[in-house]
């Protein structure tokens, strides 16, 4: 591979480093490091970019490395992000490790927590919050300028770095600002899940579904491994919510949008939520009608901890199994809100007791005090219970 033009990549950051590969006149590969670990690892960077490079048959290279700590995973993606930006066709020969997917089926999504995609030092540490579900963000996370780095960045996170017990998932960019890219370059990596934004109608789902169909033939994924998570953010989107949440079997949760929804309807985000109580309604019954999960917009600010748990106990009641996060001190207190009290909980347990008596009895319904207990109610006491069990699986 030649190289013909300068071209960076990343930049001079805690955990990052900043690359440029320049055409050289002669023959060979050179390499002017500054970094702040020069005594530790400065033979490090430099054997692991000429190999890098010698791998990808670049025989004839300037590069200037300008690195704060970065990661190997960190350096692979800068040097295949300035390749790509070289030579877009590169990106067959990149090789990729395949991330586990976790034991189990994920049933808990209280929490999601976007992580910026081209920030490598808030990436390594997403995972130790405790979220159920992050969220590596290619959208709104990352400047346009960086696009690009951040694809690549989240690519080799997804093989690398381990987030525990927490879903992974990748929000692309809109199919009108090269979303498509995105998911070609990402989903080799394996994330538990694709976040759609600006889901506007089924269409946009129905592209997304023949994207992975084709990306996860190319890559040898089993068909259907890879969940959608539509994110709605205008009011095109939650007038059609319902047939965006019935569009794909691969729809596991409906996501709203708040911030941007306000915009497009043109008013205030106030900290009531008067305006966006049709929407939030709106979601969680076309969500529920199809048979998967809603999450509940972002409580913008974080450190309204009263003002948090509040909206947080307003969306359990509308229905949401949970809620964005934009700072890890939030996920506690999300988590403690949807957690079933004692009383639900010791409620729960009479209700299942007195149906079950009544069941023996051959009776249809049961009574608990003055109330009548039937079906309906009984599935309600169930799902407490069944929630309250796999919190005590997490402790």
């Amino acid at each position: 591979m030649e190289i013909t033009k300068d071209v960076i990549a990343g930049k001079k950051d805690k955990g990052d480093i900043e690359i440029t590969l320049s055409s050289l006149t002669k023959r060979g590969t050179e390499i002017i490091l500054e970094s702040s670990v020069e005594k530790l690892f400065g033979n490090h960077l430099r054997a692991f970019i000429k190999a890098f490079l010698s791998e990808m048959d670049v025989a004839q290279c300037g590069v200037k490395a300008l690195d704060d700590g970065a990661l190997d995973f960190v350096i692979k993606s800068r040097l295949e992000a300035a390749l790509y930006k070289q030579d877009k066709t590169v990106l067959e020969r990149f090789s990729t490790g395949k991330r586990k997917k976790k034991n189990g089926k994920i049933k808990l999504r209280r929490t999601r927590s976007y992580v910026p995609g081209n920030n490598p030092h808030l990436i390594e540490n997403a995972g130790l919050f405790g979220a159920d579900v992050v969220i590596l963000d290619l959208e709104d996370g990352v400047s346009q300028n960086e696009k690009i780095d951040a694809r690549f960045l989240v690519r080799n996170t997804l093989s690398t770095v381990d987030f525990g017990e927490s879903e992974v998932i990748v929000r692309l960019n809109p199919f009108t600002n090269r979303g498509e890219d995105d998911l070609k370059t990402v989903l080799p990596s394996l994330p538990d899940a694709i976040m759609l934004p600006k889901t506007n109608r089924a269409e946009d789902i129905k592209r997304l579904e023949n994207l992975l169909d084709e990306e996860e033939e190319k890559n040898s994924i089993p068909l259907g491994r890879t969940k959608i998570f539509p994110l709605i953010e205008s009011a095109e989107g939650v007038i059609n919510a319902y047939t965006i949440a019935r569009s794909s079997e691969r729809n596991v949760m409906l996501v709203f949008g708040a911030e941007d929804f306000t915009a497009d309807i043109g008013v205030e985000k106030s900290k009531e939520g008067r305006e966006l109580f049709f929407a939030r309604t709106q979601i969680v019954l076309a969500a529920k009608a199809a048979g998967i999960q809603a999450s509940d917009t972002v409580y913008s600010d974080f450190g309204d901890v009263e003002g948090l748990i509040k909206d947080t106990q307003l969306s359990k009641s509308l229905g949401f199994d949970g809620r964005g996060v934009i700072h890890p001190l939030q996920i506690e207190h999300i988590h403690n809100v949807y957690k079933p009290t004692s009383e639900e909980v010791d409620y729960a347990k009479r209700v299942v007791a007195a149906f079950e008596d009544a069941k023996t009895k051959g009776k249809g319904v049961a009574s608990l005090g003055r109330k009548m207990i039937d079906a309906p109610v009984v599935k309600r006491a169930r799902r407490v219970l069944a929630l309250t069990k796999r919190y005590d699986r997490l402790k």
